[in-house]
């Protein structure tokens, strides 16, 4: 069979092309040859952690892949059969776990049999869901795909360093479900956590969690808000701060948003940027927020039957996942602006948007 050609260049250009299109290559069983990866960006090519990922998927499906060396700017993989089993992943530097998670997650639903991941790398990381974001909010959501995995965070691990480890264990499936989520209700809730790890004194998390309390009682009425503050240092590796929010609502949503300290930024100035990016996802009236559009694209693909999730403005990594989806699968998706008001006050149905697919009904004939 000829590979499938696809440019890394387009759309979002980066990282998110080669974790989609080698999943599919692997589940679909075709090869794919990629160029131009990464090429608009300041250091173009292959880095460590999608390498690691590319090397994960290969040995998974004990395919062929050529191109893999940090800085290659085109790969081509060969997949076999998807084999289930015990692997480890490691990056040997921060690059994130959840990122690594998003390519082997999918795949190993498609395995003859259980397959336990050890990923290694950075757990709480820019640019990419953290461990807490992945277990409290991704987990439960593709789990209405008729997803099954544990997921344990045995180490966190954070820029520069990395060194966290997470534990992931997957139950093979036959054929995922299409997901129905339009409407989203009231916010019932917002919890919270705000961590330290290492040497950083736990004074930092509890500035974190009030002022991210404070910012969201101001704005968001008749909803109970918890923060809570914790010490990690034990199962950490190195020094970091964080925090996550989880707004639940009366239509069953998990809508969230993250932050990390950094060094020369106030705990209070972390805990609102972290509700201030909460808030503008109440805001557009969605089922999902902004940062779970995309990582829900390859589950609406792979079902058997129509999806229809109403979200924000559909991001352009959505929209690439959604192109790279109907370039390697029978899928077909549709974006359309939402007209009906939204059950939340908050809310403004002039930001919400309809993403439909009809799946390719994708089937685990190994099972």
């Amino acid at each position: 069979m000829e590979p499938v050609e696809l440019d890394g260049s387009v759309m979002e250009g980066g990282g998110q092309i080669l974790r989609v299109c080698a999943a599919l290559s692997c589940i679909t069983g075709t090869p794919i040859r990629v160029r131009n990866i990464r090429a608009g960006r300041s250091t173009p090519g292959l880095r460590p952690q999608h390498l690691c990922g590319l090397q994960l998927l290969s040995q998974m499906t004990s395919g062929l892949l050529q191109g893999s060396e940090v800085g290659s700017t085109h790969i081509t993989l060969e997949p076999r059969a998807v084999g289930g089993g015990a692997y480890t992943a490691d990056t040997h530097t921060a690059g994130s776990v959840c990122l690594l998670l998003q390519a082997s997650l999918p795949v190993s639903l498609f395995s003859n049999q259980r397959t336990d991941l050890v990923l290694k790398g950075g757990t709480e990381t820019e640019l990419a869901p953290h461990s807490d974001y992945t277990l409290k909010v991704f987990k439960p959501i593709v789990e209405k795909f008729g997803v099954q995995f544990d997921f344990d965070v045995v180490k966190r691990g954070f820029y520069p360093k990395g060194g966290g480890v997470v534990s992931v264990s997957v139950q093979p499936i036959r054929q995922l479900q299409p997901v129905v989520m339009e409407t989203r209700g009231g916010v019932a809730r917002i919890t919270g956590t705000a961590f330290v790890a290492g040497v950083l004194p736990i004074k930092l998390a509890k500035a974190m969690s009030a002022a991210a309390a404070r910012a969201l009682r101001a704005h968001v009425a008749g909803a109970h808000v918890d923060v809570a503050a914790t010490n990690e240092s034990q199962s950490a590796f190195g020094n970091g701060s964080g925090i996550l929010l989880v707004a639940e609502t009366t239509g069953g949503c998990l809508l969230a948003s993250s932050a990390l300290g950094k060094r020369g930024v106030s705990p209070e100035q972390v805990g609102v940027a972290a509700a201030e990016a909460l808030l503008g996802n109440l805001r557009h009236g969605g089922c999902v927020d902004d940062f779970l559009q995309d990582q829900l694209v390859i589950f609406m693909a792979l079902a058997s039957g129509r999806s229809r999730i109403r979200t924000g403005p559909p991001t352009l990594h959505t929209r690439t996942a959604i192109h790279v989806a109907e370039a390697l699968t029978k899928a077909k998706f549709t974006i359309t602006k939402c007209e009906d008001a939204s059950a939340d006050a908050n809310a403004s149905a002039s930001d919400s948007y309809l993403i439909e697919c009809d799946g390719a009904g994708v089937e685990n004939t190994d099972l």
